[in-house]
C-alpha cells in the first residue's frame, strides 16, 4: 500500500500537480492486502484521476473502490474507467451521484466489455437514461459482459426505450443476478419489455421496479418469472450435487474393486512363488536322498542283521501311507463341498439380480403410469380452458345480438316518431283529446322499452358475475393441481433416493460377504499348504526308514508325484473358479452401472415433465389474465352503451316535449 501511495505521488509530481492529501490519507487507512479504498465525497482533480488511471491496470492493493459524489468530470471518468479495464483485483465499483453523461456511459460500456473482475457496479443518481446514445453503448457492454453479478441503476431517469435496450442486453447476459431499477420512468412498455426478456434470461434472481409506474399485474408476472429462475437454479444445483455424490461413490467402488483384484493377483503370485520354491526344495532333497542311497548301497551287507527291524518299520510306514491317502480323500471331499457352496452362492446371486431387474421394471412401469396421470390432468385443464373460451364466445354473441336488437328498436322508435309526427300533422285540426292519448301511448311504450333494456342489462351483469366466479374457481383448481403435482414430484424423488440408498447398502453387504468368502478360501489354501508340508515331512521320514529298499522308495516317489499332480490340478480348478467369480462380479458391476444410468434418465424425464408442467401453468395464467382484460373491456362497452341509450332516450323525450310545446294546439291551450 505504501508503494501504491508513493507511485501516486510520483505521477502527480511528474504531471506538475500536487498530490491530494485526502487521497493519500485514504490510501494510508487501507487495512490488509485487499482493502476498501473509500474516496466518497472527495473532489478529485483531473491529474489525480489520470494518476489513478495509470496505476489501476493489473493488480491493485484493494478489492473495492468507492467514488460516489466525487463530482468527476467527463475526462476524469474516462481516465479512471480506462485504467480499470485491465484491472484484475477490484470486485466492487461505486460511482453514484457523479452525473455521468455520454462519454461516461461509453466508458462504462467499454469497461463492461473488457473487465473480467468486477462483480458489483453501483450507478445511482447519474441520469444515464437522458443520454440515449451513451446508454445504448452501456447496454452493449452489459450484453457482452459475463462476469457482473449486481447492477444498481436507481434514479437514472431511464424511460421505456432505455428499458427496452436494457431488456435486449439481458437476453444475452448470463451472469447478472441482481438488478435495481427503482425510481425511474420505465412505465408500462418498459415493464413489458423486461418481462419478455425474463423468458430467455434464466440467471436473474432479483429485479426491483418500485417507483416506475409499472402496473401490478406486470410486477406480479416479473416476480413469478424470478421465482421460476430461482427454482430452476436450485433444482440444477441439487441435481449437480447428486451427480457429484454418485460419481464419487462410483469412483470409490471402482478403486475398492481394483484394490481387491490387485490383492488377489498378488496372493496368487505369492502362491506360485511358494510352490516353485517348494518344488526346488523337494528336488534338492531328492538329489540328497539319491546320494544317501548310493552311499548306503555299499554298506548293505553290514545291515542284513537289521532287516527284521526294517520290515517292521516298513509295515508302520505302509500304515502311515494309508492314513495319508485317507487324509487326501477327506481333503478332496472338502474341496468338492466348497465348490458346491460357491456354486450355490452364484445361483443365489443370479436370482437376486433377476429379482432386482424385475423390481426396477416395476418401478419404471409405475413412473410411466404417473406420467400418464399427469398428462391426463393437463388434458383436463386444457378442456376446461376450451369450455371457458366457448362460454366467452357465447357471451360475445349475446352482446352482439343485444346491440343489434337495441339498434333495431331505435330505428323502429324513429320510424314510429315519424309516423306519429304525420299523424300529429293530420290530427292537429282534430280533437285535442286524441293528441293527448297518443302522447300517453308513446310515453308508455318508451317506459316499457326502458324497463326491458334495464332488465337485459341486469341479466348481462349476472352472467358476468357468474363467469368471474367460474374463472376464480378454475384458477383455484389449477393452483391445487399444481401443488398436488409438486408434492407427487417430491414423493417420487424421496422414494428414488431411499431405493438408491437401500440398493447401495445391499451391494455393500454383498461385497463384504464376498470378501469374507475370499478370506475363507485363502485360509483353506493355507491349511492345504500346511497339510502338504506335513505330508512331505512324513515322506522324508519314510525315506529315511527305507534306506536299503530302493524299489520301495521309487514307488513312494511315484505316489508323491501323482499326489502333487492332483494338487496342481485342484489348484488350477480353484483358480478357474475364482476367475469365474471375478467375471460374475464384473458383470454385476456393469449391470449396476446400467441401472444407475436408467435411474438418471428417469430423473431427467421427471425434471423435463415438471418444467413442462410449470410452463403450461404459466401459459394458462397468462390466458386467464387476458380473459379478465377482455371482460373489463366488455364491461366498459356495456356501460358506454347504457349511457348512450339513456342519453338517446332523454334526447327523444326532450324532442317530444319540445314538439308538443311548439305545436299550435299547445299554444292555444296555453293561451286559454
Amino acid at each position: 500500500m505504501e508503494q501504491f501511495g508513493q507511485d501516486y505521488a510520483r505521477l502527480c509530481e511528474a504531471a506538475g500537480a500536487v498530490p491530494q492529501e485526502a487521497v493519500l490519507r485514504s490510501l494510508r487507512e487501507l487495512e490488509g492486502a485487499r482493502g476498501h479504498l473509500d474516496l466518497t465525497a472527495q473532489s478529485l482533480s483531473l491529474q489525480t484521476c489520470s494518476a489513478l488511471g495509470r496505476l489501476l491496470p493489473g493488480a491493485a492493493p484493494f478489492a473495492a473502490l468507492a467514488l460516489g459524489d466525487c463530482g468527476l468530470s467527463e475526462e476524469g471518468v474516462r481516465l479512471l474507467l480506462h485504467g480499470l479495464c485491465l484491472n484484475t483485483t477490484v470486485k466492487s465499483l461505486d460511482l453514484k451521484g457523479n452525473n455521468l453523461r455520454t462519454v461516461g456511459a461509453e466508458a462504462l460500456g467499454k469497461l463492461l466489455k473488457q473487465n473480467k473482475s468486477i462483480r458489483s457496479l453501483t450507478l445511482e443518481w447519474n441520469s444515464l437514461g437522458l443520454w440515449e446514445e451513451g446508454f445504448s453503448f452501456f447496454c452493449q457492454g452489459l450484453r457482452a459482459n459475463n462476469f457482473l453479478q449486481r447492477l444498481d441503476l436507481r434514479n437514472n431517469q431511464i424511460n421505456h426505450q432505455g428499458a427496452g435496450e436494457l431488456a435486449m442486453a439481458l437476453t444475452q447476459n448470463t451472469s447478472l443476478q441482481e438488478l435495481d431499477l427503482r425510481w425511474n420512468n420505465i412505465g408500462l412498455l418498459g415493464g413489458r419489455a423486461l418481462l419478455n426478456c425474463l423468458h430467455s434470461n434464466k440467471t436473474l434472481k432479483k429485479l426491483e421496479l418500485a417507483g416506475n409506474n409499472v402496473p401490478g399485474d406486470i410486477l406480479k408476472a416479473v416476480e413469478q418469472a424470478l421465482d421460476h429462475n430461482q427454482d430452476r437454479e436450485a433444482i440444477l444445483s441439487e441435481a449437480q450435487n447428486q451427480m457429484n455424490i454418485l460419481n464419487k461413490e462410483v469412483l470409490s467402488l471402482k478403486d475398492e474393486k481394483s484394490k481387491q483384484f490387485l490383492d488377489f493377483v498378488n496372493t496368487v503370485d505369492k502362491q506360485k512363488e511358494e510352490r516353485a520354491r517348494s518344488e526346488k526344495m523337494s528336488a534338492a532333497r531328492i538329489s540328497q536322498l539319491q546320494e544317501a542311497l548310493d552311499e548306503q548301497y555299499f554298506i548293505l551287507n553290514s545291515l542284513k542283521t537289521k532287516l527284521q527291524m526294517t520290515e517292521a518299520a516298513l509295515a508302520l510306514s505302509e500304515q502311515k501311507v494309508h492314513n495319508l491317502g485317507e487324509l487326501l480323500n477327506a481333503m478332496k471331499q472338502e474341496q468338492n463341498s466348497m465348490a458346491e457352496c460357491h456354486f450355490r452362492e452364484l445361483q443365489q446371486q443370479k436370482q437376486e439380480s433377476a429379482d432386482r431387474e424385475s423390481r426396477l421394471l416395476h418401478d419404471l412401469s409405475a413412473a410411466s403410469e404417473k406420467n400418464l396421470l399427469l398428462r391426463n390432468q393437463v388434458d383436463e385443464l386444457e378442456r376446461k380452458c376450451k369450455v371457458q373460451q366457448e362460454q366467452l364466445f357465447q357471451v360475445k354473441q349475446d352482446l352482439t345480438n343485444t346491440t343489434a336488437e337495441l339498434k333495431l328498436r331505435a330505428v323502429e322508435a324513429e320510424e314510429r316518431l315519424e309516423i306519429e309526427k304525420r299523424r300529429f300533422k293530420q290530427s292537429l285540426e282534430d280533437v285535442e283529446s286524441l293528441r293527448v292519448r297518443e302522447v300517453d301511448c308513446v310515453t308508455q311504450h318508451m317506459e316499457a322499452s326502458e324497463r326491458s333494456l334495464h332488465n337485459r342489462i341486469q341479466r348481462l351483469e349476472a352472467i358476468r358475475i357468474s363467469l368471474e366466479e367460474e374463472l376464480s374457481q378454475v384458477k383455484a383448481a389449477a393452483l391445487t393441481e399444481r401443488g398436488q403435482a409438486e408434492e407427487e414430484l417430491m414423493k417420487v424423488r424421496s422414494q428414488a433416493r431411499l431405493e438408491e440408498q437401500q440398493r447401495l447398502e445391499h451391494l455393500e453387504e454383498k461385497l463384504r460377504l464376498m470378501t469374507e468368502s475370499r478370506d475363507e478360501a485363502q485360509n483353506c489354501c493355507l491349511k492345504q499348504k500346511e497339510m502338504v508340508a506335513e505330508a512331505q515331512a512324513k515322506a522324508r521320514q519314510l525315506s529315511l526308514y527305507a534306506d536299503g529298499l530302493k524299489r520301495r522308495l521309487d514307488e513312494l516317489q511315484q505316489d508323491l508325484d501323482s499326489k502333487e499332480e492332483e494338487k496342481v490340478t485342484e489348484i488350477n480348478k480353484v483358480k478357474v473358479e475364482l476367475q469365474e467369480q471375478i467375471g460374475h462380479l464384473e458383470a454385476e458391476r456393469t449391470a449396476q452401472d446400467g441401472l444407475r444410468e436408467k435411474i438418471a434418465a428417469l430423473e431427467r424425464q421427471l425434471k423435463a415433465l415438471s418444467s413442462n408442467h410449470r410452463e403450461a401453468l404459466l401459459d394458462k395464467e397468462g390466458e386467464i389474465s387476458l380473459l379478465l382484460e377482455k371482460l373489463r373491456m366488455k364491461e366498459a362497452e356495456i356501460s358506454r352503451m347504457r349511457e348512450e341509450e339513456a342519453h338517446r332516450a332523454s334526447f327523444l323525450q326532450n324532442a317530444i316535449m319540445a314538439y308538443v310545446q311548439g305545436s299550435p294546439l299547445g299554444t292555444n291551450s296555453s293561451r286559454k
